[in-house]
């Protein structure tokens, strides 16, 4: 399955096992691992997660990853993802990843932009939600610039470790976030 969206300055594509090693060298950053959800970052581990996940349609069932493209240069620079909620038929949980070297470009808000269009547009469920530390302010403000909105905070155990998150949505009613 070949899904492509592209806005002014990226390219989303499914994730293939090629990119394997440019995620894992962002996402073994220290940085950027300590707000990751995924339980391996090593080259092989992201291949195997990026392998298992090419036969899913977006949407349906568990994570779906899409590498964020620069047009101009071709490079990738970072991932997000999108998941339906187990729990909830109505919901896309998403999540991204832009590599430290590429941040602070706006890189984030419009590969998020484009994912929640993406969602609206061709899955359909009227709610987009994003989850994050509590402490993670960079994703917060992607979150908050691609038009979602905070609506909670709440406390979490882990393996025994207390952490405190926040959940940030915007539904389709919202207006259209993503033009």
């Amino acid at each position: 399955m070949e899904e492509m969206i592209e806005g002014e300055r990226l390219r989303l594509r499914r994730s293939i096992p090629e990119d394997a090693e440019a995620i894992a060298a962002y996402r073994n950053d220290p940085e950027v691992r300590r707000f990751q959800g995924w339980d391996t970052t090593d080259v092989e581990g992201v291949r195997t997660s990026i392998e298992e996940m090419s036969g899913r349609a977006p949407g349906v069932e568990d994570w779906v990853q899409f590498s964020v493209i620069e047009i101009a240069s071709g490079a990738l620079v970072g991932d997000v993802g999108l998941s339906p909620s187990r729990s909830e038929p109505d919901v896309i949980k998403i999540g991204y990843t832009i590599a430290p070297t590429y941040q602070h470009r706006g890189y984030g808000t419009e590969a998020v932009t484009l994912l929640i269009g993406f969602v609206f547009e061709e899955l359909g469920p009227p709610i987009v939600r994003m989850y994050a530390d509590a402490d993670n302010f960079a994703s917060i403000r992607v979150a908050e610039k691609a038009g979602m909105r905070h609506m909670e905070t709440f406390e979490e155990t882990e393996d025994g470790e207390t952490w405190t998150g926040v959940r940030y949505e915007i539904s389709s009613g919202a207006g259209e976030p993503h033009r």
